[in-house]
C-alpha cells in the first residue's frame, strides 16, 4: 500500500494557520493530527479538536516515554505532536497536515524527510500585531512575545518548500489546497 503524504503548515501565532487548516480539512477530507499543549484552553476550545490539553507533568511524562513525534517549548508552553495522531494514518495511505511551530516542522523534516512544510503568515508584522491584538486573548506582554518570536520564526520559514501568504483567509486556503493536490500526485 502507498504510504501517505505528510504536510506540515507553520508560522506565526495568529497568522491565522488554525482557520485555514479547518477549511482546507473540510474541502480535502484530510487528517489534520491534534497537538497536544500546556497552553490554557481558550473561550470556544474543545478538548481534542484543536489540541489535547495536558498539564506540564503529563507533557514531561509523554516526552520520557517517548511517545512525541516533535515537540517544543514556544511562549512559555509546550506543544507537540503525538506519534499515535501520525503514523498509523500515514501506513495507511492517509495524507496528514500537522499544524505546528518552526521548530517542529525542522525536527519532522529530519524525521520524514519527504514531508512537505509550508510556510504561512501574514502580510506584515503590522498586519500581524493587529491579528492578534484582535484575537483579545493574551495580555500585552504575550502579544509582544510572540511577535518577537514571529522575526526568529519568519527567517526559519525562508527554509522551508512553499510560502503562503495570508492576504484573505479564503485565497490563502486555495493556494495550501492546490499545494496538497499538486505534492500528492507527484508522490
Amino acid at each position: 500500500m502507498k504510504k501517505g503524504n505528510l504536510f506540515v503548515i507553520s508560522g506565526p501565532s495568529g497568522a491565522g494557520k488554525s482557520t485555514v487548516c479547518k477549511l482546507v480539512r473540510k474541502i480535502l477530507r484530510i487528517n489534520v493530527a491534534v497537538s497536544a499543549t500546556t497552553r490554557a484552553l481558550r473561550k470556544g476550545e474543545v478538548e481534542g479538536n484543536e489540541y489535547h490539553f495536558l498539564t506540564k507533568d503529563d507533557f514531561e511524562n509523554k516526552i520520557a516515554k517517548d511517545e512525541f513525534l516533535e515537540y517544543a517549548k514556544v511562549h512559555e508552553n509546550y506543544y507537540g505532536t503525538l506519534k499515535s495522531e501520525v503514523e498509523n494514518k500515514l501506513a495507511n495511505g492517509e495524507n496528514v497536515i500537522l499544524e505546528i511551530d518552526v521548530q517542529g516542522g525542522i525536527q519532522i523534516r529530519e524525521i520524514y524527510p519527504n514531508a512537505k512544510l509550508i510556510f504561512f503568515k501574514s502580510p506584515s508584522l503590522e498586519d500581524l500585531e493587529k491579528r492578534l491584538r484582535f484575537r483579545g486573548t493574551e495580555s500585552e506582554e504575550t502579544v509582544q512575545l510572540r511577535l518577537k518570536n514571529a522575526k526568529e520564526e519568519l527567517e526559519i520559514g525562508k527554509g522551508y518548500d512553499e510560502t503562503v501568504i495570508n492576504c484573505r483567509i479564503e485565497q490563502a486556503c486555495t493556494d495550501i489546497v492546490n499545494l496538497i493536490e499538486k505534492y500528492t500526485r507527484e508522490n
